[in-house]
Order: C-alpha cells, then structure tokens, then sequence
C-alpha cells in the first residue's frame, strides 16, 4: 500500500522485536510474581487462587513451559515452608497436562542431583520432601517414593563413609514421613515396615561420642538435650502409633481429591544416592533445643508434647520461614506471626523457642547473631501486649540455668540480651536477678550479669550503665574505661623510666622524627642486662618498650582512631621494638596495663597490631594464655580476641591460596593460547611475549607456592600453641585436684574445657586439616582422659 524506505521498516521491524522481547520478559515476570505470592494477603480463599492460577499457567504453557518449570523448581526449594501449597498446583497442573508433570518431576530429580554434587544438603531435603508430597496430589506413584526411599536406607550399609552421610540419608526420609507416611502406609506397609526396621537397627548402633559438644545445657532436666535423629526418631515412633494422624499441616490438595485423583501418575526414575567423595561437606548433628513446655504456657491453646510429630512440624515450618527471609526482619516477623494454624497454638513461645534454637546451635548459628536480635526487636514491635512478656519469661529461664548452660551459648546470650537491652532503654528488673551479688564473682550468674553490663558500656557509655542498675550491684559495674599512665601516678617520679618518658612525651608533640625517638630511647637502661654485661643492645630491652609504648597510647587516648594514627605513625619504631618474641609479648602486656579498664579498646588495638605485623598471632595467643592474664583467663573479652585472631591468621592462608590458584589459571589460560594456530604475520613476537608471560607466571607460583607453605605453617603453629597451652592449664588444675582431694569440676574447669570445646567447633574446618599434627604431638593416649574426651568428641562430629 503506501511505499516506506527499506530502512524505516527495518527499523519498525526492530521496534516491534524489541517490543514482542519486552512483552515476554513482562509475561515471564508476571508468571514469578503470580506464582511466588499465591495466597498471600488475598481476600479469596486459597484454594480459588490455586485454581485460578492453575487456569493461567496451563493457558501460558505452549509458550512459557520452560520458565514455569524453572520457577516451579526453585520455589520447591526456596519456599519451603509453602510446600504443600506449590504440590497442590503442581497436582492440578499434572491434571490439566499430564506431559508437563512428567517434566516437572525430571526436572527436580536432575535439581535433586545438581544441590548434592554441590553439597547444599538443606535444599535437597526440601527437594525430596516436596516430591514425597507429590504423592498425596497423585502426581507420583506411591510405590515409587517408596523405591527412592528404600535406596536412601541402602546408604546404611556403606562401608569407610563417615556416619554424618548415613545420617544425613535417614534424617531425610524420617522428615518426610509426617508429610507423607500415611499414604505409603495404606500402599506399602509392608516395605515400609522393613525400611522403619532398617532405620531403627541404625539408631541404635550409631555413635553418639559428639553429644556433649553440642549441648547447651549440661543438665538432662528440665528438657532432655536430645540429638536430631532420636527425637525425630520418637516423633515418627508416636506419629504411627498414633495411625499417621497429624493436625498440623495445611494439606489444600484435600479440597481437589476429586480432582487429582482421577490424574494418571508418573513413577519417580530409579535414584541412586551419589557415592561419598572426599570433599563432601554433610551436615553436621544437632541437639534439638527445648527452653518450654505446656506448662509454661497456661493460657490459650496447649503446646504439643516433645515427642509429638506437631511439634516437629512447627518448628520446621518457623525455621523455614526465617531461612526464606532473615535478610528482611520485618517482612520476616510479619510471616511468624502470621503462621498458619496459629490459634491451635501458642504461637509466641513457638517463634521465642525456635529463635533462641537457632542462636544456640553449635558449632554455629544459620544466621549472623545480630539478626535474632534485630528479629526479636522486631517481633516486639508488632506485638506489644504479648511477645515481650514470652520473652522476659525466657529470659529469665535462661538466667536460672546458667549454671549448666555451655559457655559459648553464654557468649551468644549475653551479647543477645545488652544489644537487646540498649533498643528499651535498658529497662529490665535487676533486683530479680539480686541473688547473683551474694555468689562467687565467678561463678556463671554473676559474670553473666557483669559482662553483659560490660557489652551495655560499649553500646552506651558508663555513667548510664551507673544509672541503670541498682547500687548494690555495684561490684558488677564495669570500671570506668580510663587509661592509665603509669608515669602519672602518685608515685612515678621513683619509676625507673619517669625521666625518660617526659624527654619521649616532648619528642612526640614537637613531632620529632623516628631517627630522633629512636636516639632518645638509646638511653633506656636494660634491666634484663648484667651490669658487667659489656655490650649493651644484644637483648631485649622491656623498659624501652614500657616507655615509649605508654607515653605514645597515653597522648593518642582521646580515641579509637586517634591510636590507630599513632600506631600508624610509629610503626617502623614498634617494629624496632619488637624484633623478638620477647618483645611482642612485653607490648602487648604493655597495651593490657595501660587499657585493662577498657576491653574493647585493648581488643581493637591487638586487631591493628596483627594486621600492621607488630606482632603476630602466636604472640597474641602465647599472651593471653599467659599468667600475667591468668586472672581474666574467663573474661569474654579475652575469648573474642583469641577467635579474631584466629580468624585473622585463616583469611591470610586463604587470601595466598586463592591468589596462587588464579596464578595457575592464568597460566594454564596462557599455555592453551600458546599452542592453538595463529594466522598472523606477527607470529614470533607473540610466541616470544607469551614465554616471556609465562616465565614470569611460572617464578610468581614459585613464590606464592613458598609463600602458602610458609602461611600454613604458622597456622598449624598458631593451633598448636592453643592446645598446648589448653594442655598445659588443664593438666595443672587436674593435678592440684588430685593432689589436694578436691573436685574437679570448678566454674574455671567447666569454662576452660567449654572454651577448648569452642575452639575446635569455631574453627573445625581448617583444625581437621592438622588432625594427624595433633594425634601425634598433642593429643596423645597419654593425656588425661578429662582432656582426651574434648578431643574424641570432636572427631566424633565427623565421623
């Protein structure tokens, strides 16, 4: 009709593809968005939405098939906690379209292999437990689940596997049993008795020797600390005693039965478990944490009993809505509060419990600390009238069993409670807690109340925590965060190097060079040196150390960052001073001395001494288990010094091996592009260029090889250092106890073995690399077998 340019229907062909691309993506958005949010914050019921949106995928699957399956597939593993209501589509879209439920369910089983190749074991629980559910929908045969689960078992009888992968095979078919057991009952009861016959033989020979590690509390009552697997076990136990009866799970596919059940169903293709691999990484066990029970809850709706497969259900469902959104605490609190089924229990003591599971698992919490705390914060928010009182109550239950609870959960409490605390104005009834000032200062109430006043100080400052507390609490208030310049004191004129440190403080302010200060303390007498000594400088001068390091913190006090300028500026001198082992000990007993009124201080001061290279890891450790630090050996202070050095010395070895790595890669890049044909006249400059490249890529290996060796042989030397040192103070109380008839088990005992248990559960992955280290040199048959067991427990955990 009407002629245009070649170009201008170009461009309109160009417009209208770009239009028909944005269209999709569009349509594919809308698909996630629908998907994603089905039944959520609707006014119709869920089961028309379901419908509803049934109709829409089917319309949109000769086009979108590909998307749905992939989004379907994730929110099987993401979603978990709506799992029944995604099967429940699936179901209904198996029944519209039986080819498209086919390549759903090969689909999650090619997902299923993908997350255990990739060691993400969490997810592959929920990808079976979703097609475990399947079967309920009639989307899977019966017989065939069954099947999958009978080779699950089949891992049991594997030979030189570590027992965390038979574990981690049981504890998947067991927690898919409350979802799905009574339909595989009613179709299989036969295998299915042989398969529970199975697991229960196993329960009852595996080894349990990690138990104690993992345990928050050393006391079996109120609440038994049971592992995973045997309560779980217990639940399974009651739940078909009970004909597979639960009340718990919102099963919506009950409302389509008619429907789906005249679906044809697919059978699930045979599974084989992957086989073990070295560098799998199983979940570790876990104690299941209980803090109430239904006596704690009078009012409202009963809380299930331990044993009762409700329970398990709950608390899956909790902890899957705070794996799906711990990053947003608001939209999280809002889904715990808004939890299905929520008037049948006490929901409140639910979420509390569940939480403070969490943040008292070992070795380490799902999440980040700080975020239980801004959850909980939270939570309060939104319900004012009754979630604060739950959690006074558990505050204050958690305060009464001190005595018995793990020291590193002791850790986690207190740094839960004092950020908590400074979010209400520090508002709690302290003369409640008054029978901790009649106690031992050491023993758990006490420092548990002084420590967390400790950790108010840094998120308020002293005079307010003064205010806040009663004054016969005074003996826990933490000290004034003063420094203290020993050559300002009453008396120190008569110290020995009072004359000096005026010379060094005027030096300092004039801004005298380091050539110039290093002159100055020349002149420092050694009293480590004999007089007819002869030769003064060979050894180690502490008096010049105590000098100039006093002087240099006591100008920058003001601040955190006027001392790390100082540090900064001083460094090359530091260094001067601490060119021997004796020296980095002497400075960092100087630091302790002249900061021991402010924690925090003297831990960010160490920080940066580590990273600057003043002094090193193992000079940090040999300090703080000095017997100049003997006396706040049980401080928290101290313990979060040790493990951020630690960690300090692990991120240096992984910061060179990472770089090593990419130096191989480059190289290996580099070999291939040598050999592959080249057309360009060029030919030999390029040939010469890349040998050159790859001469020098294979000397930086060289050096970086070196520089990994030399790395982990201070980190293997750092845990040594540790243990021996545990060592050493263990085996010196256990003998003064024997020696002079006493107990053992001292608050100081109980908190040094719960601190050795610590370092090993914090840092088992890079301590399992040196175990034959510390087989042969350290933990020994020898040893105490109070010791040993630390030990034993610990290489229990991956078994």
């Amino acid at each position: 009709m009407s002629r245009r340019r070649h170009s201008d229907s170009y461009d309109e062909g160009q417009d209208h593809k770009r239009r028909r691309t944005s269209e999709a993506t569009d349509i594919e958005d809308s698909l996630e968005s629908l998907i994603c949010n089905v039944g959520e914050k609707s006014k119709s019921s869920l089961e028309s939405n379901l419908e509803g949106l049934a109709g829409v995928l089917e319309a949109d699957l000769p086009n979108y098939k590909n998307k749905i399956l992939r989004i379907l597939c994730s929110v099987a593993r993401l979603l978990p906690e709506k799992l029944t209501v995604y099967t429940t589509l699936v179901g209904l879209l198996n029944a519209r379209n039986y080819n498209f439920g086919g390549e759903f369910v090969e689909a999650m089983i090619r997902q299923l292999k993908e997350t255990l190749k990739n060691n993400l074991y969490n997810e592959a629980v929920y990808l079976v437990r979703f097609l475990s559910d399947l079967v309920n929908c009639h989307v899977i045969a019966a017989p065939s689940m069954v099947a999958m689960f009978e080779n699950f078992v089949s891992v049991m009888q594997e030979e030189d596997v570590p027992q965390v992968r038979s574990d981690w095979f049981v504890y998947v078919v067991l927690s898919c049993l409350p979802w799905v057991g009574k339909e595989l009952y009613e179709k299989k009861d036969v295998e299915m008795d042989r398969l529970l016959s199975q697991i229960e033989g196993y329960l009852k020979r595996r080894v349990k020797t990690h138990l104690p590690m993992l345990q928050v509390w050393t006391a079996e009552k109120p609440h038994p600390q049971e592992e995973y697997l045997d309560c779980l076990w217990a639940q399974i136990q009651k739940l078909k005693k009970d004909r597979w009866q639960e009340r718990h799970i919102l099963r919506p596919y009950i409302a389509f039965d008619s429907v789906l059940c005249e679906a044809l169903q697919h059978n699930l293709p045979p599974f084989t478990p992957p086989g073990h691999m070295p560098n799998a990484q199983y979940p570790m066990p876990r104690i299941i944490f209980r803090m109430f029970d239904y006596t704690d809850a009078p009012e409202g709706p009963v809380m299930p009993g331990s044993h009762s497969v409700e329970r398990y259900v709950i608390e899956e469902n909790l902890h899957c809505i705070m794996k799906t959104h711990w990053k947003e605490r608001r939209t999280c609190a809002a889904q715990l509060l808004s939890y299905p089924g929520k008037n049948k229990i006490p929901l409140n003591y639910h979420i509390v419990e569940v939480i403070f599971g969490e943040l008292f698992q070992l070795p380490s919490p799902p999440h980040i600390d700080v975020m239980y705390t801004s959850l909980l914060i939270e939570l309060c928010k939104l319900q004012p009238g009754s979630l604060p009182q739950v959690l006074a109550q558990a505050t204050e239950m958690l305060y009464m069993r001190l005595d018995t609870m793990n020291t590193t959960c002791i850790d986690r409490l207190i740094n839960w409670f004092s950020h908590h605390l400074s979010n209400f104005q520090f508002r709690w009834s302290w003369d409640d807690w008054a029978d901790c000032l009649t106690l031992d200062l050491e023993k758990p109430k006490p420092k548990f109340v002084k420590e967390v006043l400790e950790k108010s100080m840094r998120l308020s400052y002293h005079q307010r925590i003064v205010e806040i507390v009663p004054p016969t609490f005074a003996a826990l208030i933490p000290a004034d965060p003063i420094f203290v310049y020993k050559y300002e004191t009453e008396n120190a004129s008569l110290l020995p190097g009072y004359p000096i440190s005026i010379i060094v403080c005027n030096a300092i302010k004039n801004r005298a060079s380091n050539e110039e200060i290093l002159t100055i303390l020349k002149d420092v007498p050694n009293p480590n040196q004999d007089d007819d000594d002869g030769y003064e400088g060979e050894s180690f001068n502490p008096l010049k150390v105590d000098v100039f390091l006093q002087t240099l913190l006591h100008l920058a006090a003001k601040s955190f960052s006027h001392s790390f300028s100082a540090l900064g500026k001083f460094h090359e001198i530091l260094k001067n001073l601490t060119d021997s082992d004796e020296g980095k000990l002497h400075i960092l007993k100087v630091v302790y001395q002249a900061w021991k009124n402010h924690p925090q201080m003297i831990a960010v001061l160490v920080d940066k001494m580590i990273r600057t290279q003043i002094v090193d890891c193992a000079a940090v450790a040999n300090w703080l288990f000095s017997q100049d630090m003997a006396h706040e050996f049980t401080r928290l202070y101290i313990w979060e010094i040790l493990h951020s050095t630690i960690r300090k010395m692990n991120k240096h070895v992984q910061k060179i091996q990472t770089e090593l790595e990419e130096a191989k890669d480059k190289l290996e890049k580099q070999q291939n592009k040598r050999v592959q044909p080249r057309d360009s006249g060029d030919e030999e400059d390029m040939e010469k260029n890349s040998e050159d490249e790859e001469v020098q890529l294979e000397e930086q290996i060289e050096k970086l090889q070196e520089k990994v060796e030399s790395a982990q042989s201070e980190q293997k030397n750092l845990f040594l250092v540790i243990f021996q040192r545990f060592i050493m103070l263990l085996t010196e109380h256990l003998v003064r106890c024997e020696t002079g008839s006493v107990n053992v088990s001292t608050p100081w005992y109980k908190n040094c073995v719960e601190r050795l248990q610590q370092i090993f559960l914090m840092h088992h992955v890079i301590i399992q690399q040196y175990m034959g280290t510390l087989e042969n040199l350290l933990f020994t048959a020898e040893l105490d077998h109070h010791i040993l067991a630390v030990y034993q427990q610990f290489c229990a955990l991956q078994l």
